[in-house]
């Protein structure tokens, strides 16, 4: 009896002490087509903000722990060889294709419908008597407030079905009196295209800046209240190896179909002995030797590539499975 209590403890805090696997996802390129117009009064010129806004929430994520994030160069990686266009930022179907390949289990996608200025200038006093201007006669004060808004909605799609898993919207909002969007007392058109950075000290400080860290940061928070609506998926790995160089860079034949994913750390074994069946003559186990383990760096849907590290020599042939 003592025994199976001491087993039942020890379980328990298993399971406490060991964290649930974080569910994988990549975040898109937000479209900005519907404020492209006011991005470029505020910078004169065309600015990508979709990106922006996309690498800001990567970072909030990313630091905030609750998913696993795809790298962003993984990402434009497939976006440049599926010839990706910005149109299709928002598509869910085209979002799910994607996410297929890079091997998430979800991708998130986003608009902007709101950035820019919602300024408002008031007039003190006037030619009424008691007024600032019957008072001392220098006419009525004019007082001007500058205030940014961002507006920012999201949806996290499954990449299986292209079902909208979970929707988030941020809004933030940035008040200062005689300043402009861009600066303290500059204009909104003070900054030149190259000075554009949205992950910049410069640009955070701003109302602007400010205004969109708090829709980011709103959205996030949002997103991350959802990740237990994301279906569970357990993907076991079981492959070969086609090919093996010298320099330690292994190909296998399995890819994102198979579910490997970029940054996965695979075993790679060597059957030394198969065991059949004397009734019937069917192999009923293989005994394996561990070779090393592979850490995968590209994929494509059928196949990927790795790095080898290990005491043992790879070669084609042998087995890739998951850890």
């Amino acid at each position: 009896m003592k025994r199976v209590l001491l087993i039942t403890t020890v379980l328990a805090l298993a399971a406490v002490v060991s964290p649930a696997q974080k569910k994988r996802v990549a975040v898109m390129n937000f479209d900005y087509s519907t404020v492209q117009s006011s991005v470029s009064a505020i910078w004169g010129t065309n600015q990508d903000v979709g990106k922006g806004i996309a690498d800001l929430l990567v970072d909030k994520l990313v630091n905030d722990g609750t998913y696993s994030v795809i790298e962003r160069k993984a990402l434009d990686k497939i976006l440049a060889e599926q010839n990706f266009s910005n149109s299709d930022r928002a598509d869910p179907n085209s979002a799910a294709k994607i996410g297929k390949v890079l091997g998430v289990e979800a991708i998130i996608i986003g608009s902007i419908t709101q950035f820019g200025r919602d300024d408002k200038a008031t007039n003190v006093g006037g030619a009424g008597v008691g007024g600032i201007t019957g008072r001392f006669g220098i006419g009525g004060v004019s007082k001007k407030e500058s205030k940014a808004v961002v507006a920012v909605t999201a949806r996290m799609i499954n990449t299986d079905t292209a079902e909208i898993l979970a929707s988030a919207t941020g809004k933030g909002e940035s008040t200062r009196s005689g300043t402009g969007l861009l600066g303290a007392g500059g204009s909104s058109g003070g900054a030149g295209g190259g000075a554009f950075d949205m992950h910049g000290s410069n640009f955070a400080n701003t109302i602007l800046g400010e205004a969109v860290h708090k829709a980011v940061d709103d959205m996030a928070q949002q997103l991350e209240s959802k990740a237990g609506t994301m279906p569970t998926k357990v993907v076991v790995i079981d492959g070969l190896v086609a090919d093996a160089s010298a320099d330690g860079t292994i190909v296998i034949n399995v890819g994102s179909t198979a579910g490997v994913k970029i940054g996965d750390t695979l075993a790679i074994k060597r059957v030394t002995r198969k065991i059949t069946d004397p009734a019937t003559g069917k192999v009923i186990r293989q005994m394996e030797d561990t070779i090393g383990q592979i850490k995968i760096t590209e994929v494509d849907a059928g196949s990927a590539v790795g790095k080898f590290s290990g005491a043992g020599t790879p070669k084609v042939g042998d087995t890739v499975k998951s850890q």
